[in-house]
């Protein structure tokens, strides 16, 4: 699979961030060609099916962001799920999102561009810093600003693009779901025919999981995914969940481990008010149902992507 940046820390002034190592186990969950194993309805159910008019995303508004030493953190859609943030240094930059004992960081670019960062830590008192590396693996706080989260709703982190699933409503992996899904008739029918396109049209990019064994902070791109059907299975969990949430469905990335051997794979888990069950996927009424892409369209080589029985969440974005 993919390249991992993330890695949980304490806050502090100073803190010592140990060396990412997802990019080195996640490159070896590859999977075959993509048509070897679409997956065969066999029923559908759910709530009629209507998707969006338009992509439910936010922008970095500076007039309500908190600016320290060239670093600035948008807290105002928190409770929407997503916060955003965006620093310039000639040094690393992180992210670091703190809910009582638990943390993520991000990586940031040092340029101004902004990050959007998911609320993945239910409600609480988070506090949100911007942190710049002095060398090895010392970081220092550069700006830092606190937040009472009340999210809309359970699942609005995951309704939205994020850094790990960014798109628009100009993304081509978009407009293909709008197509895919015009004539759903209920919304088991939006996840089946989404999850059956990629699993039938995706094949994994073993090349680029040899690029990226060494490489630390990959970032997937939906629309690169889509354009090139090909990718290693972060790219397979991010194409299904920009694709999924930008029809209003609720989708998850997460990252952990399979068995029968720990390897470090990525899948998503939807919710609907509905289901649908295949020869592959059992996605279940009202409850987070697992979609493993990268298994599907591999036909089940567990030598790559596992066997498909036994699951390790580790990290949710």
């Amino acid at each position: 699979m993919e390249g991992r940046h993330r890695i949980v820390i304490r806050r502090a002034v100073t803190m010592a961030v140990t060396a990412a190592l997802l990019c080195a186990t996640l490159v070896a969950c590859g999977g075959g060609g993509g048509g070897g194993g679409g997956a065969t309805s066999e029923s559908t159910s759910g709530a009629d099916f209507q998707a969006p008019s338009s992509v439910d995303s936010a922008s970095f508004d500076e007039s309500s962001a908190v600016s320290q030493n060239d670093g600035s953190i948008d807290t105002s859609s928190v409770n929407d799920g997503v916060v955003m943030a965006h620093g310039k240094s000639a040094s690393r930059l992180k992210l670091l999102v703190t809910n009582g004992d638990m943390s993520y960081n991000y990586d940031m670019p040092g340029d101004g561009t902004p990050i959007t960062a998911p609320i993945n830590m239910d409600n609480g008192a988070y506090t949100f810093a911007i942190m710049r590396n002095t060398g090895g693996s010392n970081y220092v706080e550069i700006a830092s600003t606190t937040a009472d989260v009340k999210l809309t709703s359970e699942s609005a982190p995951f309704t939205r693009p994020n850094m790990y699933c960014n798109y628009t409503d100009s993304s081509a992996c978009v407009a293909k779901a709008r197509e895919l899904t015009s004539g759903a008739q209920n919304v088991g029918d939006a996840v089946k025919a989404v999850c059956t396109y990629i699993v039938d049209n995706v094949d994994y990019d073993a090349d680029k999981a040899g690029k990226l064994k060494e490489v630390t902070g990959y970032v997937p791109n939906p629309d690169e995914t889509f354009s090139t059907n090909k990718g290693i299975c972060f790219d397979y969990a991010s194409l299904g969940a920009a694709m999924l949430r930008s029809i209003g469905i609720p989708t998850k990335i997460v990252t952990g481990y399979v068995s029968p051997n720990d390897l470090y794979h990525a899948w998503i888990m939807v919710y609907i008010d509905g289901s649908w069950t295949s020869a592959q996927f059992s996605v279940n009424p009202q409850s987070w149902s697992r979609v493993d892409l990268t298994f599907a369209a591999d036909s089940g080589n567990d030598s790559y992507v596992g066997d498909g029985v036994s699951y390790t969440d580790r990290y949710v974005y």
